[in-house]
Parts: C-alpha cells; sequence; structure tokens
C-alpha cells in the first residue's frame, strides 16, 4: 500500500511586488496554518518516508515546518524544479517516479495544478484545494508508476478552515 500526501503550499506574502512570484514567502497566516496542519498530520500519526518539494520560497517553506514537526531531516528534503508551474501530468510523472521502497510520500506544490492531480489520482473533483490543504490518497499498489496509472482512493482531505 501507498499513501500520497498532496499538499498545497500554505498562505503566500503579495506584499513586496518587487519580488519575482517563485521568491514570494509565506505570510504570517500561511506560517501558522502550515504548523497547526503538521501537528494536525502527525497527531494522526501520518508521516512521510519521502518529501518532495516545488523549489518556490512558499512551497519550500511549507515543506520545512512540515519536517521539522516530523523530525524529518531537511537536508533529505528533495527540490524538483518540475513541480514549479507544471502540468498536473507532470506531477503524475514525479509521482510514478518515486522509489519503490517510500511508502508515504509527501509533495508540496501549487494550483491549480495540485487540485487537479487530487482529482485525478483519488477520483473525486475537487474544486479548488485550499492553502495548506492536504489530500491523502491511498493506493492497493506495490509501486508508484502502477498506483498513479490504476489510481487510488481518497483517504482524507484537510485544510485550516475546516478546523475553525
Amino acid at each position: 500500500m501507498k499513501l500520497l500526501f498532496l499538499v498545497r503550499h500554505a498562505k503566500s506574502e503579495w506584499a513586496n511586488d518587487t519580488l519575482s512570484d517563485i521568491d514570494r514567502p509565506l505570510n504570517a497566516r500561511g506560517y501558522r496554518d502550515a504548523q497547526f496542519m503538521s501537528e494536525l498530520l502527525d497527531k494522526r500519526g501520518y508521516i512521510p518516508d519521502l518529501i518532495v518539494s516545488s523549489p518556490a520560497i512558499r512551497a519550500v517553506s511549507t515543506a520545512l515546518i512540515f519536517a521539522r514537526r516530523f523530525n524529518y531531516p531537511v537536508a533529505k528534503i528533495q527540490l524538483n524544479e518540475r513541480l514549479y508551474e507544471a502540468a498536473p501530468s507532470t506531477y503524475i510523472d514525479v509521482v510514478a517516479g518515486l522509489p519503490k521502497d517510500v511508502q508515504n510520500a509527501m509533495i508540496f506544490g501549487h494550483n491549480p495544478t495540485i487540485t487537479a492531480v487530487a482529482a485525478e489520482l483519488s477520483g473525486i473533483p475537487f474544486e479548488n484545494i485550499a492553502t495548506t490543504g492536504i489530500v491523502g490518497v491511498k493506493f492497493d499498489s506495490p509501486s508508484w508508476g502502477s498506483a498513479v496509472e490504476v489510481g487510488g482512493g481518497l483517504e482524507f482531505y484537510e485544510f485550516p478552515k475546516k478546523h475553525g
């Protein structure tokens, strides 16, 4: 069995219009929401074996907050350039290429792609994954390649506003 966590990066800062899109940081709410959501997953026992993130500052910052919560070695976070401004098929390719020995993988990325990939892999017609939203997709498959071919089922969808 494989479990994929698709995480939309936390809320980002828009105040500085001199920054390029890839360099936008998290805002205060983003930091707070990322800490809350990582704690929620940790309390439920959902711990990743592998963390992969878009190289955008807001995605990496979100991934770092989660990694610290899970005591996941920060140096082992894999930055994947392909996840920034990518089509859903690119995300699917990245997931298909994950190592077979990884059981629980966490991907940090962007909308609208995260929403499209979550819908495709879970079979649930998501309209919009909220910032810091997490979709857990469970696959009954021995490899990630076969998992994305067959598809999986929704394990959960969590987002900060669902909890107050």
